[in-house]
């Protein structure tokens, strides 16, 4: 088709709208913009406080509108949680009709080749959304399996979203697959030819994540019908062939406006640019997550190697406290029930008192002590403590991990692999991060000794005795990361 051709075809196109098909156009126009472009100014200064190419293709690929954020039903979902949504759709609509009336007057054509604009905007958003969040499954950090503490939890004290992460996690096949078919669908949106398929196959696959998130009140419902409703856009032009085509039986040949590149200059750079997009986020992207994962070590779960072959679940054989033998009863909530040491850098013990359930799903932190995965969602009386090692005078030193950090604390200490809590307990971090000092013994191969002073300034001497287990203790390869081997 010649260049004439085509614009006489566009103009006619053009002509073909009616006044409402218009509007809504506007409307949809404004309202996906809005949901696409990153509007809140955190956004950019967090982007440009340190910025790296790595971040910013972070920051692209995971943006997502959060104008507001409302407490609904249970705290975490609900159609109030949908609110920034409404939000943008009441200004899309105002958008809508400030432009319309400004070109009430005129004749203006051209609505396809926006159209055809929006539609490559929305498909690339979805695209890099998909293929970064099927990076944190395909290299499993998503939902780690789960660790000994939590495989010894009562189920009836799991949150339902922890339980839902955690029969993910149980699954390192299934994870994986997930996270490749969610990178295949992501790159199949780069492409005309293979967007009503990418579509169809993200509004399947999202949309079953986020029914999954709003029955198991996982959080990330939002972010999951976000993809939804971007992917039932671009659906919307192919509905009227699919209609002939499957329904009523008709041939269907498809006409879509497609930009004529008319020189040779033009379309190189239109090679060059989606070509350069594509590695970027398909290779290059896909390369820092390993790096992360593997080399760097930023998990969900701590990854500081813990007290060598202590590694298991513990009956807690005697409990001293302040001079007085504690014996057990499972109603009391000074004497410890159990007792874990993970073969990472933390320690937990149970005792029959209520905690603060944190309902958020964790986050791969730089720093041990303040990632949380393994404590969310759970009740149950579990204290966890982050330690450190020092083998040569045989001490632990410990700081509760339920406590709520100041932000100039999480700032202070952020991104270490090792903060050094030995010589902190000489100085005032001591007092600030609550730091412990616990002799260790380990007497033999079952049994470990603990003595010190606990968080509450009481005397504790306690003797430990691990007790075999009969289930797999998690030791896969995608848990394990080239910075530290345990």
């Amino acid at each position: 088709m010649s260049t004439a051709t085509q614009i006489l075809s566009h103009s006619i196109d053009d002509q073909l709208w009616s006044r409402p098909e218009k509007f809504v156009f506007r409307v949809a126009f404004i309202f996906f913009i809005l949901l696409i472009v990153p509007l809140e100014p955190e956004w950019y200064t967090k982007l440009f406080s340190d910025f790296s190419l790595y971040k910013l293709l972070s920051a692209l690929a995971g943006s997502r509108p959060g104008l507001i954020e409302i407490k609904s039903e249970s705290g975490r979902w609900g159609l109030a949680s949908y609110a920034t949504w409404g939000i943008l759709l009441l200004a899309a609509v105002v958008g809508g009709i400030i432009w319309s009336l400004l070109v009430r007057k005129r004749t203006i054509s051209g609505y396809h080749k926006l159209y055809y604009w929006l539609r490559v905007l929305v498909r690339y958003r979805i695209a890099i959304g998909l293929i970064a969040f099927g990076l944190i499954k395909f290299y499993p950090m998503q939902m780690p399996y789960p660790s000994v503490s939590n495989l010894h939890t009562e189920f009836g004290d799991y949150a339902p979203f922890k339980l839902y992460w955690q029969s993910v996690g149980l699954s390192l096949e299934y994870q994986i697959f997930l996270g490749a078919l969610e990178i295949i669908i992501g790159a199949l949106l780069f492409f005309r030819a293979t967007t009503a398929i990418g579509a169809i196959l993200t509004a399947g696959v999202l949309y079953n994540i986020a029914h999954a998130n709003l029955g198991y009140d996982g959080g990330v419902h939002v972010y999951s019908s976000y993809f939804v409703l971007l992917a039932l856009f671009l659906l919307v032009q192919y509905i009227p062939g699919i209609w002939k085509l499957f329904i009523k039986g008709e041939t269907v040949v498809p006409q879509y406006y497609t930009p004529d590149y008319t020189t040779t200059r033009g379309k190189m750079f239109y090679i060059a640019a989606k070509a350069i997009f594509i590695f970027l986020f398909l290779f290059v992207y896909s390369y820092y997550r390993y790096d992360l994962h593997f080399n760097k070590g930023r998990l969900k779960e701590p990854i500081l190697p813990g007290l060598k072959k202590a590694e298991g679940f513990y009956n807690v054989k005697s409990f001293v406290l302040n001079g007085d033998s504690l014996q057990y009863s499972p109603t009391d909530s000074v004497r410890w029930h159990n007792a874990v040491f993970e073969r990472y850098s933390t320690f937990s013990y149970k005792v029959y008192k209520p905690f603060d359930i944190k309902t958020g799903n964790g986050v791969p932190d730089g720093t041990d002590l303040f990632k949380e995965y393994e404590l969310t969602g759970r009740a149950g009386g579990r204290v966890y403590l982050y330690y450190e090692i020092d083998s040569v005078e045989r001490n632990l030193y410990l700081v509760d991990k339920n406590q709520k950090f100041s932000k100039n604390t999480l700032k202070k200490y952020a991104d270490k692999d090792f903060l050094g809590l030995k010589e902190l307990y000489k100085t005032d971090a001591r007092d600030t991060l609550g730091i412990l000092r616990w002799h260790y013994a380990q007497i033999d191969s079952s049994t470990v000794q603990l003595s010190g002073i606990d968080q509450y300034k009481d005397t504790i001497h306690v003797e430990l005795e691990r007790i075999p287990q009969l289930h797999t203790p998690g030791k896969y390869w995608y848990t394990e990361n080239k910075k530290f081997h345990y």
